[in-house]
């Protein structure tokens, strides 16, 4: 279903999005966050398509074909080392890298990989291509069971420089790629409420307190969209900076409006909806999963660090 999904977006031209800093950055975020208001595991997944293509355009990568789905796989994990062997103009991936999403879905990905000088290169690799194989899964969680998140062994794979050493964290897209992220947060933040704001809508008179948890969440979703469209014009008026502090503003934000949603949801309407609403329960499976991708007080943290200069 979910790969059914997001191909059926990539051939209706869903995923062709204004590229951040090029004056539609909010139009970008807005679409990200509906694709995953409608379904959070396929809007993760075109997330990550809609980066790739942004870095590739960013870091002057290989064209990509309009018809095939681009991960981008840079998690580094204890005992998950990928190595670059260059030779010449010929470059291959060994070693097994750990989160790839779309480890069995995705046609290209974009693989962050340690280089013979330590520094950490990105390179463009054709899945289907020779030396690639996902590994059996090991995801136990009903939340983004569907992403399929799995190691993959690269053996001599066959891959593209794209970019420079290190040139993929110091790249000021680095931060507007991780905004995007926070903008499916949101999305999928308001798929969540939805129950709750359908409950008050129908039974206004019963309960002050569920109104009054409708209220939180409301407020705390407002917040965080406005947030979102203040740091898609900062990041338009100012493409080339970095913009890190207001990245990590706006991913708090919404990582708090999802507590929000998902805490006052349950709270207000009891284990009805998440025992016997079947896609109700699926989103805050999934988007507890997902929002877990934060490092929650190491970002907050970082984040006070820097405004405290």
């Amino acid at each position: 279903m979910t790969r059914t999904t997001v191909q059926r977006w990539l051939d209706a031209g869903e995923l062709d999005l204004p590229l951040p800093g090029s004056g539609g950055t909010l139009i970008r975020w807005q679409a990200l966050a509906a694709l995953c208001e409608r379904d959070v595991v396929a809007g993760r997944l075109a997330e990550a398509h809609t980066d790739a293509i942004a870095i590739l355009a960013e870091l002057n990568g290989p064209a990509a074909q309009p018809d095939r789905l681009w991960g981008v796989w840079a998690a580094e994990a204890p005992g998950a080392t990928v190595t670059a062997h260059h030779d010449g103009d010929d470059v291959t991936l060994s070693g097994i890298k750990a989160w790839c999403s779309g480890a069995g879905l995705c046609a290209d990905a974009l693989v962050t990989a340690q280089t013979d000088t330590g520094a950490r290169g990105l390179y463009a690799v054709d899945l289907h291509g020779p030396g690639v194989e996902p590994l059996p899964s090991t995801w136990r969680n009903a939340g983004m069971a569907d992403s399929d998140t799995r190691s993959v062994q690269f053996s001599a794979a066959p891959a593209t420089p794209v970019g420079g050493p290190d040139e993929y964290l110091t790249r000021p897209g680095f931060w507007h790629g991780a905004a995007g992220v926070a903008a499916c947060w949101l999305g999928a933040a308001r798929a969540v409420a939805a129950a709750l704001y359908r409950a008050v809508a129908a039974h206004q008179d019963q309960n002050p307190y569920t109104a009054a948890h409708l209220g939180a969440v409301d407020t705390a979703l407002a917040a965080a969209e406005a947030l979102m469209t203040s740091t898609a014009g900062q990041v338009d008026a100012a493409p080339h900076s970095a913009g890190q502090v207001a990245a990590r503003r706006l991913r708090a934000a919404v990582e708090t409006a999802v507590d929000e949603a998902i805490g006052r949801t349950a709270r207000a309407l009891g284990p009805a909806p998440l025992a016997m609403d079947e896609a109700h329960a699926r989103r805050v499976a999934d988007l507890t999963m997902y929002v877990r991708q934060s490092h929650a007080e190491r970002d907050l943290a970082a984040l006070g660090l820097l405004v405290a200069r």
